[in-house]
């Protein structure tokens, strides 16, 4: 809370500046103040008017000093463990009261506010809202402020909720609403200290309220916007949280932050702070963050701190993301200034040390406790280039829906943050991804430049995305990642050919011989061409049949049924990783020998050239969709590996004698 000068001093020549607190509730007279106490009192000793002066002075002193301490002692116990809660039954329209929140610095600061009333199942059944007004000159000039959700509302001294909702943007009315503090406390408990590594088997995932709640507009009723003296038409929507990069750069959050603003995060740079000794000594008004990145990178969803009961520490007055239950750290945020804003203001966070978890996401708070925090994924990554290397170390949280995306922005963010980047070039992704108990995923792939007004980072990105998508999204078991390796090679010029044609160099063949085709590939901007890759016919090639020769990229190959049939009918975490690692990579030529005979796919094994009799023997035994025949079989594959990207495709046919 601010400490008040004392009136009392006023015209004494002692210091009205905000007084140094000694334990709680009690103020002491800073050294100021005692200087200019001492020196009145030297000017008078040994005058006549001395003997009055004095008696009435400490008087005046005594005075000033029991009214502020009786002040502290009257105000609200916004930094009790237990606090005292003021019914949502009994809020009445014109009540006033308080909040607390931090402006700037770690200073918890109070304003004001009058209640406009209670606006029963505003958000969903039984989850009402008190619609306030913000009184002050801070708010009055800010408006409601992103990282402000989660401020303690307290009325007549008894903590009545959250603010969670304020007006839509361009709008710094300070009008807003408060999430009781009954259905904060009524949230699932779950057990404090413990960190939960993801939901229950078959818990619900978030329900449609969350989903609602997250990117909502909820319109004010004509009747209650004519009483709060707004317009018609007006709507709320929760308060955003600043979600704060250190240490991304521009081009990347704007090509990611629609992913996060769909959540209700407002995207701003930030900073880490050094951790303190002190960062667990939150009180109700603090600032704390969810930790998502952590190291080199840093990403934080952060907001205010509402609660603090039984050893569970409620934030936000609204979810984050709706997830239920989850495993996130949670930091001290230390706020640096508030940026007034007709957009949106919002508060200018730096993130220090991390002092516990959140385990609970839900629609009227997120929930956690101080001590342990969950374990994260540790990612090394290199970015090479011909002017030098650059290696960043990070961890980020587990999280099915989260992660993904933090691995996309992460990847971009490690090329285009970087002084050894530029555009223009060819970028070779590799790497690995370690998974507890599995084989490693391998990354190999090259990526061209491109044309369209984007960062030539963003389909590198976007390929690191849809990969950890694929594997966190599989439905056998959750993926335990232990360690996340990538490293990002920059080539000059554009590495890219594209296939023109090809031919044999003979026009029938008998089974088992031996034929070359020759494919002419075109380099960007280049002069055409030609690769030679011997294939061989089978010996059980029908005679007096034509067999199809495909050339090809990866892409084609990987777009074909045999491939993705074999990933719709796996049945374990193993096999997709199987999957995951034959499919083709973009810098080698594909030739594939077609043949009219069947293929059978059984989960991440693909049979060509099956006889009839095993394909009726596994249609009898039926099954969950365990298996696929597809009519076209490939009698063989054969690769060229190439410093170069591959595009394209071209089919031939061969004659069998």
């Amino acid at each position: 809370m601010q400490p008040r000068p004392c009136a009392a001093l006023r015209g004494t020549g002692v210091s009205t500046a905000p007084h140094t607190v000694f334990g709680r509730g009690f103020r002491a007279i800073d050294s100021d103040g005692w200087r200019a106490y001492h020196v009145m009192l030297m000017n008078t000793i040994g005058t006549p008017r001395a003997a009055r002066l004095f008696p009435s002075f400490k008087r005046i002193l005594l005075t000033a000093l029991l009214a502020t301490f009786l002040g502290s002692l009257l105000a609200p116990a916004a930094f009790a463990a237990d606090p005292e809660i003021f019914p949502l039954s009994q809020i009445q329209p014109g009540m006033k009261g308080e909040a607390y929140t931090i402006f700037a610095g770690d200073q918890i600061e109070k304003f004001d506010l009058v209640v406009i009333g209670v606006m029963p199942n505003f958000l969903a059944p039984k989850e009402s809202i008190i619609l306030v007004q913000l009184l002050g000159a801070k708010v009055e000039h800010t408006g409601v402020v992103a990282g402000m959700s989660g401020s303690p509302v307290y009325i007549d001294g008894k903590l009545a909720g959250a603010l969670s909702l304020k007006l839509g943007q361009f709008n710094k009315e300070p009008l807003a609403g408060v999430t009781p503090i009954e259905n904060i406390l009524s949230l699932p408990k779950g057990q404090p200290g413990v960190i939960r590594a993801e939901a229950a088997p078959g818990e619900a995932p978030p329900s449609q309220q969350i989903a609602q709640q997250l990117d909502a507009r909820f319109e004010i009723p004509s009747d209650w916007a004519s009483r709060a003296g707004v317009s018609g038409g007006t709507f709320l929507t929760p308060i955003d949280s600043p979600l704060v990069f250190s240490g991304f750069s521009g081009v990347a959050i704007r090509q990611f932050q629609s992913e996060f603003a769909a959540y209700g995060m407002a995207a701003t740079q930030g900073g880490t702070a050094d951790a303190r000794p002190d960062d667990a000594d939150i009180r109700p008004g603090d600032m704390v963050s969810a930790v998502l990145v952590e190291g080199d990178l840093s990403l934080d969803a952060s907001c205010t701190v509402t609660a603090i009961v039984d050893g569970r520490v409620y934030v936000c007055g609204h979810p984050l993301f709706g997830f239920g239950a989850v495993q996130m750290p949670m930091a001290r945020a230390r706020v640096l200034t508030t940026l007034s804003s007709d957009l949106e203001s919002t508060k200018i966070v730096n993130v220090g040390g991390t002092i516990g978890s959140f385990s609970q996401d839900r629609v009227t708070a997120v929930v956690g406790s101080l001590g342990a925090a969950p374990k994260l994924i540790p990612i090394d990554m290199t970015v090479s280039t011909p002017d030098g290397d650059k290696h960043f170390s990070f961890r980020m949280m587990s999280n099915p829906k989260l992660t993904p995306i933090l691995m996309g922005i992460s990847a971009l963010n490690g090329l285009v943050q970087n002084s050894v980047y530029g555009e223009g070039t060819t970028l070779h992704l590799t790497g690995g991804i370690d998974i507890a108990g599995h084989s490693s995923v391998t990354l190999d792939n090259l990526f061209p430049p491109i044309d369209s007004f984007v960062p030539d980072g963003v389909p590198v990105a976007n390929a690191v995305q849809n990969l950890f998508q694929r594997i966190f999204s599989n439905q056998y078991e959750t993926a335990n990642i232990e360690r996340v390796t990538l490293r990002m090679e920059s080539s000059p010029n554009r590495r890219q050919m594209t296939i023109e044609g090809a031919w044999l160099d003979k026009p029938e063949a008998e089974p088992g011989d031996t034929v070359t085709v020759r494919v002419q590939l075109r380099p960007y901007r280049g002069s055409p061409v030609i690769r030679d890759i011997p294939i061989a016919i089978p010996p059980q090639a029908v005679r007096g049949t034509s067999m199809q020769i495909l050339a090809s990229d990866s892409s084609t190959l990987n777009r074909m049924s045999v491939v993705s049939g074999s990933q719709a009918r796996l049945d374990s975490l193993e096999q997709l990783i199987a999957v995951l690692n034959r499919e083709r990579r973009n810098n080698r030529l594909y030739v594939t020998l077609l043949g009219s005979s069947p293929t059978l796919v059984v989960q991440d094994k693909v049979m060509p050239n099956v006889p009839a009799s095993q394909i009726n023997l596994l249609d009898q035994r039926g099954g969950p969709a365990s298996s696929l025949v597809v009519r076209e079989s490939a009698a063989g594959e054969w690769s060229l590996p190439l410093d170069q990207i591959i595009q394209g495709s071209t089919s031939i046919t061969i004659q069998i004698k």
